[in-house]
């Protein structure tokens, strides 16, 4: 339900914008045996490329296996018909099938040459395959026939002079076909993998190793390089939300965000495969470290807080009760999802018998269907419900207000992601002030959820919801509630409602990582309670820990001797059948600590430094004002749930689980598994609350059952 993974994203981008501060390239030469590294990105016709020279396996194998079996079958249809060409255009269908015959058998040459030369080699050691850009030129080369022939082909089908037998036109139909089926797929494949900063960057590099890097003209360059980059990130996301309107608020979103990604990439010379490979490395790494006996300064250590049970046993017990309501909040998408089968039948027989008025729904809730899920989801009466909110844009997200009976208690329910306004308010990660007279300093908060936040206050206060609320309920507490997205916007509004509701609680529900400074955190242990589940992606979100993320898959990358095919192919077998972790080289096998901090050779040829002139550059800000992505931490007191009985593929049975309380510093890494996107779904958390409060219950029965037992003797 969420899409705040902005690490999946790290995967999905076609183009890394890497080489921004490439200008360090010469001092890291000169300092280290005076040479400049080479990047894994290729450089073909002059400009830097998203793929690198070891990306050309798997596809060369597909399209060799593919031509191969083209080549046997227009050879087999040429044996067996060769006294069959006498027909009117024959003869040029004779020198058609011979010259493809040829033609086929060069380009088959060619592609076995390119996968074997990009199986050389290391991600990191590109030398064994220097060769290859020659090598592409040559395959581009044979495109030129194989187009011209797939035109004269195409010609030859639709003469209508043509008297062949029937079958001798389909086959030559269909070899046509696939020529320009391979020509476009080709042409789409160039499309992804062109950087349009390549060019720039391939410039600026050049440039630079003949410059001084302090000089006004490298400055303006690296000036022009970095606007470049912004607008590229900005005309993507644009592209991406093209389906939304987009107001002022919409374009401040979009140049923040590409401002972030910009500056997340500015300093590697990774492709998306590297990642892929990276990514993998860290998942059988991280499995070894969980498999063996943690020694307390092991860097995946997580030390969970002694916690007394009887409060941690009542805190599930509220959670389970109200992560109904934070699932509720997402309407008729979460409830279709989680009933496939019976959704659709009730939601219809439901939903038209307590049509509301329109004064008591805000937003477009058609045919009635939000409301019904909610309905469904919550057991409660269409009378309970005092607003409900279905308006949404960036920065303004749905929300209900609702009488909670059985808890006595006035719920507030905020829906996490489930829009590109969504989105875009997840991805406005800046940091802003938040004051508050009870906290001793100014706190730092996400910026787009606390104009969510903002928002939700507003309508709250200002709009007299919740004074209407407790007029109708005066003896009722506050609650809010939310999940993802609505867990960090619920516990931001419960700091801004805390003063003037003392009692309120808080549950936040998988709440993203990057959220409060410590300061925040720490005050609003009191009143809030976090829920995570396993290990969660979104939960372990925040900027420095994703800059963690990205030197760790630099780090292992370089420090690995295996070519790349073979990490994906090992990485690939592992998730999907499991298995032991393969023993490639890891940063963490027979090296100190002490050991780990330093950099080698290949890591800073993949991580390049930011020069002064980037940082006079980047840093617009007064020297005094805080850092634009400082450390933020997850709200409140956190329950950790964590399967008991864990089986590491996507898919388990009879999955028990427990839970603890946990430290903040437990999230400070993001942790690589398949169900690092599972665990965050409102559905399986909903199943994990429910199983621990069922376990405890049955727990209960059978201690009394046992005293009573006991009692009789």
């Amino acid at each position: 339900m969420d899409s705040l993974l902005f690490f999946n994203i790290s995967l999905g981008f076609k183009e890394l914008d890497s080489f921004l501060a490439s200008n360090f390239v010469n001092e890291l030469g000169r300092d280290r045996h005076s040479r400049v590294l080479k990047m894994p990105g290729m450089v073909i016709f002059g400009r830097r490329w998203a793929i690198a020279s070891d990306d050309f396996v798997f596809p060369g194998a597909f399209e060799l296996f593919i031509r191969v079996i083209w080549w046997i079958g227009i050879l087999v249809f040429y044996s067996v018909h060769k006294g069959k060409f006498n027909c009117t255009g024959g003869g040029l269908l004779h020198s058609y099938l011979l010259v493809l015959l040829i033609l086929l058998a060069a380009i088959i040459c060619a592609v076995c040459t390119i996968v074997y030369v990009s199986m050389q080699g290391t991600i990191s050691n590109p030398g064994p395959r220097k060769s290859l850009p020659k090598l592409l030129y040559t395959r581009l080369a044979l495109y030129i026939p194989e187009l011209v022939w797939a035109v004269v082909g195409a010609i030859w089908v639709s003469d209508t002079d043509v008297r062949c037998e029937r079958t001798v036109v389909n086959a030559v139909f269909g070899t046509v076909i696939a020529s320009w089926v391979i020509i476009i797929f080709t042409v789409v494949a160039v499309l992804i993998v062109f950087d349009p900063l390549g060019g720039k960057k391939t410039l600026y590099l050049a440039d630079n190793i003949n410059r001084n890097l302090e000089s006004s003209q490298s400055g303006q360059l690296f000036y022009n390089v970095k606007k470049t980059a912004t607008r590229v990130w900005e005309t993507r996301i644009r592209l991406l939300c093209c389906c939304i309107m987009q107001d002022d608020d919409h374009r401040v979103a979009f140049t923040s965000i590409a401002e972030l990604f910009r500056d997340y990439f500015s300093d590697t010379d990774l492709v998306p495969s590297d990642i892929a490979a990276g990514l993998t490395l860290l998942h059988q790494e991280q499995d070894k470290v969980e498999n063996c006996s943690k020694e307390p300064e092991e860097i995946l250590c997580h030390t969970p807080l002694s916690h007394v049970t009887e409060d941690l046993d009542i805190e599930l017990e509220n959670a389970a009760h109200y992560m109904q309501f934070a699932a509720a909040a997402y309407g008729w998408p979460y409830y279709i999802y989680t009933n496939p089968f019976t959704a659709l039948c009730k939601l219809n027989g439901d939903c038209c018998r307590n049509s509301p008025t329109e004064s008591d729904i805000i937003g477009d809730d058609r045919l009635n269907f939000h409301f019904g899920s909610i309905l469904q989801i919550t057991g409660l009466q269409y009378r309970d419900f005092i607003h409900i909110s279905f308006h949404n844009k960036i920065f303004e997200i749905p929300f209900f207000v609702a009488l909670d009976h059985k808890k006595e208690a006035i719920v507030v329910a905020v829906r996490g992601t489930l829009s590109f306004e969504d989105i875009l308010t997840d991805l406005s990660a800046d940091c802003e002030d938040l004051t508050l007279e009870d906290v001793l300093e100014n706190g730092f908060v996400h910026k787009g959820i606390t104009q969510a936040a903002n928002y939700i206050y507003r309508r709250l206060i200002n709009d007299g919801i919740l004074n209407h609320a407790f007029t109708t309920a005066p003896e009722y507490k506050l609650v809010i509630v939310g999940h993802s997205l609505g867990a960090g916007t619920a516990s931001i509004l419960a700091i801004m409602l805390r003063k003037s509701f003392p009692t309120l609680r808080c549950y936040a529900f998988s709440p993203p990582g990057g959220l409060l400074s410590k300061s925040l955190a720490d005050y609003s242990k009191c009143f809030i309670v976090s829920v995570i589940l396993g290990k969660d992606l979104v939960a372990r979100l925040s900027m420095p820990n994703m800059e963690d993320l990205k030197r760790r898959i630099v780090r292992i990358v370089a420090n690995c001797t295996r070519p790349k095919y073979q990490i994906l192919l090992h990485g690939c077998w592992y998730e999907v059948f499991g298995g032991g972790p393969d023993n490639f080289p890891t940063e963490l096998d027979g090296r100190s600590h002490n050991t780990l901090t330093q950099p080698l050779l290949a890591e800073e040829s993949l991580m390049m430094h930011r020069s002064p002139s980037y940082s006079a550059l980047g840093d617009e800000s007064p020297l005094n004002a805080p850092p634009r992505y400082p450390h933020l931490y997850l709200p409140g007191k956190i329950i950790h749930i964590v399967e008991e009985t864990s089986s590491k593929r996507w898919c388990s049975s009879d999955v028990k689980y427990t839970a603890r309380w946990s430290k903040e510093t437990a999230f400070s890494n993001i942790l690589i598994s398949p169900k690092m996107v599972t665990d965050h779904m409102p559905d399986v958390v909903l199943k994990a609350l429910n199983n621990l409060t069922e376990e405890k219950a049955s727990c209960v029965t059978c201690q009394t059952d046992g005293d009573f037992h006991t009692n009789i003797v």
